[in-house]
């Protein structure tokens, strides 16, 4: 509590049983040691009671160096999880501070409650009695005499043997992949699908349904899937109408047929879902992508932000590094944040035709607001419940760009002024995010992330 370390469960579980008794099994045995081998003063009797704490002080004084040794090298250990970052220090750095408090305090407690404690409960009698143990380790000593004399007869092979199997280990340490936080199998899917920018809700809805019938339909494994699309009203996790998660739930593995392993089952329900035109489509797992989310605010392991002024800028450095990103083996599932493409119908307004007609901004503003958002005209009551009676355009007529050029305006002389006379009305490609440009993808390995960063460094300059 004072150095602000939690006792979870991830720091106390990590506390091993061995690490905390190491120093003081150091001391103890150098007591025994120091008393059955023949080193007291007493040597065959019994010792008095000053007698045994000086021989124990003399013992655990002796042993006190390697015993801080010991309990030092053990922390240096732990010292690199100090310096981790990200969510790996939330992870393993409070692990790595309790388990360094908890060594520390066995150190302290073995130089000095265990020699009193050893003194006060370890018998006085320096006569050597031959015990399980003693005949277990002349046990061992007979078998390990003759292979240490063998190996000092030869020497040569016996080094020739351990660089071999050392050159081995490092091969071998460089053919396998290696990650710091495994990927656990979670057991199902979570799919995150991406319709074209603007898309609307039904389109979105029709493309769900098609990827979930191509899953059910193509693979046994699936047992069901469920889609999200949007926002809900209390937005815990906003999304546009054009982006969902399919959440596919598969039965137990022992009863696939399709795949051997989830790797291949999600390489294999990609391709079957490039099928559908126009939307892309990432496999990861639903506890992983809630967490990838809420750490970077990306769906994918590894995200690439790119900030600045210039949106077209932006978009086109976010394309560049995506291209460069896909020749990283190992990247999956590489996804560029559309930046542009959103369709927008803009109304640029001429102060001066209003001014002729006698209308101003605000005029004009609020008849486009309730054309497309709409307005209050009343209310509707059914008994007890009240809602409001919503006015505006149908939606056919918001889209088409003739009739928003058509709108009328109410001037104050009680004409009405079609909307094109006073302002320009085009249809334009619109930007989506203000500053920002996002590259997201999946990495596998360690080295693939290495690969990925020193390839965007030598060319996003």
């Amino acid at each position: 509590r004072l150095f602000g370390v939690s006792g979870n469960l991830m720091s106390l579980g990590a506390i091993d049983f061995g690490l905390i008794v190491d120093g003081a099994v150091i001391i103890v045995e150098a007591i025994i040691h120091r008393l059955h081998g023949g080193q007291t003063t007493g040597a065959g009797g019994r010792l008095s009671a000053a007698q045994m704490n000086e021989e124990t002080y003399q013992a655990a004084s002796k042993i006190r160096s390697s015993a801080a040794f010991g309990e030092i090298i053990i922390l240096i250990v732990y010292l690199p999880l100090l310096a981790l970052a990200g969510i790996e220090g939330k992870m393993f750095r409070p692990m790595a501070e309790t388990v360094a408090f908890a060594i520390l305090g066995a150190f302290i407690l073995s130089l000095t409650y265990v020699p009193m404690l050893s003194a006060l409960a370890l018998s006085r009698s320096t006569s050597p009695k031959k015990t399980i143990s003693d005949q277990m380790m002349a046990f061992f000593t007979r078998v390990y005499h003759p292979l240490l004399k063998a190996a000092l007869r030869h020497q040569a092979a016996v080094l020739l043997a351990a660089a071999g199997l050392l050159g081995g280990g490092f091969w071998l340490f460089r053919t396998l992949g290696g990650e710091f936080i495994p990927t656990l199998s979670e057991g199902d899917f979570a799919v995150e699908m991406r319709t074209l920018t603007g898309s609307s809700l039904s389109y979105t809805i029709e493309k769900a349904q098609q990827a979930g019938g191509i899953l059910k339909k193509q693979f046994p494994e699936v047992k069901e899937v469920v889609a999200k699309i949007g926002a809900s009203e209390i937005p815990t996790d906003p999304m546009p109408v054009e982006a969902g998660d399919l959440m596919v739930i598969l039965k137990d593995q022992k009863e696939w047929t399709s795949a051997d392993n989830r790797e291949e089952l999600a390489d294999k329900m990609a391709q079957a879902l490039s099928v559908i035109p126009g939307v892309t489509f990432g496999f990861q797992q639903p506890i992983q992508m809630r967490f990838n989310e809420l750490i970077s605010g990306a769906k994918q392991d590894v995200v690439l932000k790119i900030y600045g002024e210039d949106l077209q800028q932006l978009a086109d450095y976010a394309q560049q590094a995506g291209r460069l990103v896909r020749q990283v083996p190992g990247a999956e599932d590489v996804y560029v944040e559309q930046v542009t493409g959103l369709p927008q119908i803009v109304v640029a307004l001429d102060r001066n035709r209003l001014a002729q007609f006698g209308l101003n901004v605000a005029d004009v503003n609020r008849t486009v607001q309730t054309a497309f958002a709409g307005e209050t005209a009343g209310q509707v009551f059914e008994q007890e419940r009240r809602f409001d009676l919503v006015l505006r355009l149908r939606q056919d007529l918001r889209r088409d760009i003739n009739s928003v050029r058509r709108l009328f305006i109410a001037a104050p002389g009680g004409q009405q002024v079609p909307l094109e006379q006073v302002a320009s009305v085009e249809l334009r490609e619109g930007h989506r995010d203000t500053a920002l440009g996002v590259v997201a993808l999946n990495l596998v390995g360690a080295l693939a992330q290495l690969h990925a960063r020193h390839l965007l460094q030598g060319h996003l300059l």
